[in-house]
């Protein structure tokens, strides 16, 4: 099984590969490696020809995006403060402590919702959201209303798909590549623009 192929994911472990891949995605920090958008698109896609079936996939996506989120809300919230305190580096400074709990305060909800369809961010976003000191009640809210856009939208788009395009087996490579693409996009646009304010 290669863990960077969504279709060898499903095929291989099924139901049981998505939810750890999803957890594992957003509560064990392992989203620099899993391709969480895809993997979505993807069994919506396996759905449509009968594979799996797609209430299944949100039931269960939806359950591990949501506790996945807690468990790195938790880590955050119980270890980060601590080792940013104790460290003294450019990426573990404390002072980015006291920044994070201020944008947390004035964005938090929007950034877990947004998020989920950001690689990386979607990693680091309820971890950082522990650090930041946002309330777990807040947190909680956003945390479901975040996953269940998430886990409805894409496994929904690639059932659609399926069904709807002529041979999509044919393309679903491509498609899965181009929402690779496209989800990487924010990110890249905001290390940019971040880029531009330091030269200026």
């Amino acid at each position: 099984m290669n863990i960077l192929d969504p279709v060898s994911i499903i095929e291989t472990a099924g139901y049981v590969g998505l939810f750890l891949t999803i957890f594992s995605e957003t509560g064990i920090l392992l989203g620099f490696f899993l391709p969480g958008d895809s993997l979505l698109f993807t069994a919506g896609f396996l759905a449509s020809t009968g594979f799996l079936d797609i209430k299944t996939i949100i039931l269960i996506t939806f359950i591990a995006a949501i506790v996945g989120d807690a468990l790195g809300y938790y880590l955050g919230k119980k270890y980060g403060p601590k080792v940013f305190r104790k460290t003294d580096s450019f990426f573990l400074d404390k002072k980015h402590i006291e920044r994070t709990e201020k944008y947390f305060k004035k964005y938090g909800g929007e950034t877990i919702i947004l998020a989920r369809f950001i690689p990386f961010v979607r990693t680091i976003a309820p971890v950082m959201a522990g650090v930041g000191n946002i309330g777990y009640k807040k947190f909680f809210a956003y945390n479901i209303f975040g996953g269940l856009i998430w886990t409805i939208l894409l496994p929904t788009l690639g059932f659609y798909f399926g069904k709807i395009i002529p041979d999509a087996d044919k393309i679903i490579l491509p498609v899965v590549l181009a929402i690779i693409a496209v989800s990487f996009l924010p990110a890249i646009v905001a290390v940019l623009r971040s880029r531009k304010r330091k030269i200026k």
